[in-house]
């Protein structure tokens, strides 16, 4: 093509452009502007189309989380019960005991919680601090409507020789802030000492950190063995006639239409003692009738009716990849030499990891927060985290602790799925 054909396209393309560019609508619109209002209008009823379901994530889960975060750091109780004692630790330092106003405010609001009936929510807050506190300041309340003058100081620690602890004084000042960490501490078995420093709880009283490390270990190992178990039935279902493969299906979401309780507790038909499986073993003299396993109410029975329960998500995004994957490929490694054992591992394995990944993410995160099944059938060495949530949820009631819990809990959740995205990928995580 000549260099004057070239510049004749390129001026005859200028004009096309240009005719375009002043092209208007029948309204005398420019055909741009035009353009880009439909655009807007589409783009507006696509959100207005979404925003009923935007607004029921946002009021029935981010809000609950966010709340429930919260409440591991917020401390009101003290900060609006007592005002007068936390604005009057303001200016003390910390050492010895505080000077003769401290102790008037103290009396103050005790009187006043007191005709409220206030002041129990502010034993309760500062008894999980320090053991005993709920009783000094339940009944140093009953008994400060009697102090009518001064000096204050002497007649509190006649009424309670609490008050003449600097270490009291010093955590009530600590808690007089309306945001805390000692939730955070102590759901990290962690806590201040007597000087206000952070320290390690003592080996003993370490209960959350062992608990998280137990979560995680179960949820990997529930995770590993869906995969050995779901890998082959997915195959199945893949590479059978398709009449066979609905039946098969049909059998793998049977679990989804059956009660989850009734699916565990029939784990403890099964496992008792004196149930159903050992009855088989013991027939088949395998162990004899006094010898007969433990597999109910302890770790045992919480891995394994998880992994029946968490099965199905494992085997559903496995089969969905799997379908995908042309069986041309492993016939044509074993027509290059490859026997059928190296021809499945180097040329189809690798082409279902995203299946793997998946359903990996899905079933670890699933497991990681997991609450009936364990308390129903973990005993006291299948209890997870969750439980212990639970438990101060509704029965210790010590909703700042459990949202402590929690949010350790989302934040693990979120640490495990950074180093998933920086190791694997996010992106390669396929569901068909």
């Amino acid at each position: 093509m000549s260099q004057a054909q070239i510049s004749a396209g390129i001026a005859d393309n200028s004009g096309l452009a240009g005719a375009n560019s002043g092209m208007t609508t029948a309204d005398g619109t420019p055909l741009k502007v035009s353009l880009r209002r439909a655009q807007r209008r589409q783009r507006l009823w696509a959100l207005l189309l979404v925003l009923p379901l935007l607004a029921f994530i946002l009021v029935t889960f981010i809000v609950p989380v966010v709340n429930m975060a919260l409440r591991g750091v917020e401390d009101p109780q003290v900060y609006e019960t007592m005002p007068n004692t936390a604005a009057a630790l303001d200016d003390w330092d910390g050492e010895g005991l505080p000077a003769e106003p401290v102790f008037a405010a103290l009396a103050e609001d005790l009187k006043r919680g007191y005709e409220e009936k206030s002041i129990g929510k502010v034993a309760t807050r500062l008894n999980y601090e320090m053991n005993g506190m709920r009783s000094v300041i339940m009944g140093s309340a009953r008994k400060a409507k009697r102090l009518t003058g001064g000096p204050y100081k002497e007649a509190l620690i006649d009424i309670d020789s609490a008050w003449g602890e600097p270490a009291t004084w010093r955590m009530i000042k600590r808690q007089s802030s309306p945001y805390t960490l000692s939730y955070l501490l102590a759901a990290l078995d962690m806590g201040y000492d007597d000087n206000g420093d952070i320290v390690l709880q003592p080996e003993e009283q370490r209960v959350y950190g062992p608990l998280f490390i137990r979560t995680l270990a179960m949820s990997a190992t529930v995770t590993l063995f869906c995969i050995l178990l779901g890998y082959p039935v997915a195959y199945l279902l893949a590479n059978l006639p398709l009449r066979t493969s609905n039946l098969l299906m049909i059998l793998v979401l049977l679990p989804f239409w059956t009660s989850l309780l009734v699916r565990t507790t029939t784990w403890i038909v099964l496992l008792q003692s004196q149930g159903v499986i050992n009855d088989i073993l013991v027939w088949m003299h395998i162990v004899d009738d006094q010898g007969r396993i433990q597999m109910i109410f302890n770790k045992t029975g919480t891995l394994v009716a998880m992994t029946h329960i968490l099965l199905p998500f494992m085997i559903l995004p496995l089969y969905s990849v799997m379908k995908t994957v042309p069986p041309s490929y492993v016939r044509a490694a074993r027509s290059l030499g490859a026997n059928p054992l190296v021809a499945f591992w180097r040329v189809y394995v690798p082409q279902t990891v995203s299946g793997i990944g998946a359903g990996s993410l899905l079933v670890f995160i699933l497991s990681i927060g997991y609450f009936i099944t364990p308390a129903l059938v973990g005993g006291q060495s299948g209890q997870m985290i969750s439980n212990m949530i639970a438990y101060h949820m509704q029965k210790s009631l010590n909703w700042g602790l459990a949202g402590a819990l929690g949010m350790l809990l989302l934040v693990l959740v979120l640490v495990f799925y950074a180093v998933y995205n920086k190791l694997i990928g996010i992106d390669k995580i396929k569901m068909g």
